[in-house]
């Protein structure tokens, strides 16, 4: 199996949860080397964001911190499994979890080619 490599993978969010702010229009600009991952994200209820993790087979587990539309900074953490198919390229199914606020949830992050 080929190794899973980012670098240079633009997506957006295909499904985003109750407790997310990532949206529709939210893009994410990856970069990785090695098994380090960075992206940094923004558009739609988010002004700018970054997230920095690893990258272990097909599991990525991150921080991230974003400024949002309103003003406020806020960030958690994720635990994501990413994975490739012919249809849509890489997917990420992220498993977040607030650090500033309460709750946690799922997006779904997809390839755009």
């Amino acid at each position: 199996m080929k190794a899973i490599n980012l670098d240079g993978v633009v997506m957006y969010v295909s499904s985003t949860d109750d407790r997310g702010v990532v949206d529709a229009k939210t893009r994410l600009y990856f970069a990785q080397k090695g098994s380090r991952v960075f992206a940094r994200y923004g558009r739609g209820s988010v002004t700018r964001g970054c997230l920095v993790g690893t990258l272990s087979g097909s599991e990525l587990g991150f921080r991230y911190t974003q400024l949002e539309d309103s003003g406020q900074i806020h960030g958690g953490r994720s635990i994501c499994e990413v994975q490739r198919t012919a249809q849509t390229g890489f997917r990420v199914i992220e498993h977040f979890t607030w650090s500033t606020r309460s709750g946690s949830g799922t997006n779904i992050f997809d390839e755009i080619r």
